[in-house]
């Protein structure tokens, strides 16, 4: 297991197509003012030990060094032992609506976009809990078991879309029937599940799906994503519009969000109804609710004992840019007699 203390400084690496695009541009200019200037077989005369294959040669050691410094900052750390720890938490599993009504602009930059935003910030504020995440459309399939790693739930959470699923709908009965095989703990005796969805396009019987979830002891909050007013579902194609969905009347299909499905989920689980517009607001109340629930403690496995590893890079690019600076431009005696590219013509 690893971390990135700071991540931010691989920006650093855009400097090496820099070097690389500014080296080249010098190259280009030199030889074209050599050659309006000097003759190329006088040029060998009188430069002789002059290696254009040197110079590419620095410029690959200096990105290299480049490259290790940017490392050295983000200063990786690698776990070296693994830990049975006892946490405190609740268990909490994520119910995402992957429906085309999802793609809808009502809300910026549009409603899964806005959904996978919310569920990451509730993440990143949680702290002994476990988590998982499921995804929903015209049927629901789990995407991340309850766990408590949240990095790699954030990763399956970043790689869901509207094309996961074939089947279109909205099967909130399968995801809140899915949702409790999830909560492995019979221990736990608070059990969440947070439901985003725009609540449209719903099958089966809702009201008593969330009973039977309500007796196992599982507290439903939907987050409502999407205006009433709604809007149009674009279709595009690698990122382009193509054309806005259409039903079988060839008339454009108009979603909107289904509040009122959402709100009676919540009350008959003895859940609460948020609003998704306000990632703010959303993560506050969040908080407020979970710090509020009895906290169950549970074993888990983690990586301790994180050492910094930015020696090694911070080595290697200082041992990288020592070199480049003993890297002479012109060419090696003993290279040079090896005679690698039959550069040197034998005499007849």
């Amino acid at each position: 297991m690893y971390q990135l203390e700071q991540p931010i400084y691989f920006y650093i690496l855009f400097a090496i197509p820099v070097v690389v695009i500014l080296f080249s541009m010098v190259m280009v200019w030199k030889r074209s003012v050599q050659k309006r200037f000097i003759d190329k077989e006088l040029l060998k005369k009188l430069s002789p030990n002059r290696s254009t294959f040197k110079s590419i040669l620095k410029i690959f050691v200096l990105c290299l060094a480049i490259a290790c410094l940017s490392f050295a900052l983000v200063n990786p750390k690698i776990g070296t032992k693994l830990e049975t720890v006892k946490r405190q938490g609740v268990d909490i599993v994520f119910a995402l609506d992957v429906s085309k009504s999802m793609l809808v602009e009502d809300i910026a930059p549009n409603r899964i976009d806005k959904s996978k935003q919310l569920i990451t910030q509730i993440i990143n504020n949680l702290a002994g809990d476990r988590i998982g995440i499921i995804g929903y459309a015209g049927s629901a399939f789990p995407q991340v078991p309850i766990t408590t790693d949240f990095a790699a739930a954030k990763l399956f959470l970043s790689s869901m879309n509207t094309d996961m699923v074939s089947s279109q709908g909205t099967a909130i009965t399968e995801a809140i029937e899915l949702a409790q095989t999830f909560y492995n703990d019979e221990g736990q005796t608070n059990r969440v599940l947070f439901l985003i969805s725009d609540g449209e396009d719903h099958g089966g019987n809702i009201a008593k799906i969330a009973e039977e979830a309500a007796e196992v002891g599982i507290r439903i909050y939907p987050i409502g994503v999407g205006t009433v007013e709604g809007g149009p579902i674009p279709i595009k194609r690698n990122g382009v519009l193509q054309h806005y969905l259409r039903d079988n009347n060839n008339e454009q299909v108009i979603s909107r969000l289904g509040e009122e499905t959402l709100k009676e989920i919540a009350k008959i689980t003895n859940g609460e109804y948020l609003d998704g517009s306000n990632t703010k607001d959303v993560v506050d109340r969040v908080k407020t609710i979970l710090n509020a629930m009895d906290k169950q403690e549970f074993e888990a496995k983690q990586f301790t004992d994180f050492k910094d590893q930015f020696q090694w890079f911070l080595a290697g690019a200082l041992f990288l840019l020592v070199l480049d600076i003993f890297f002479l431009e012109r060419k090696t005696a003993w290279l040079e007699r090896l005679n690698l590219f039959n550069e040197k013509k034998k005499s007849t």
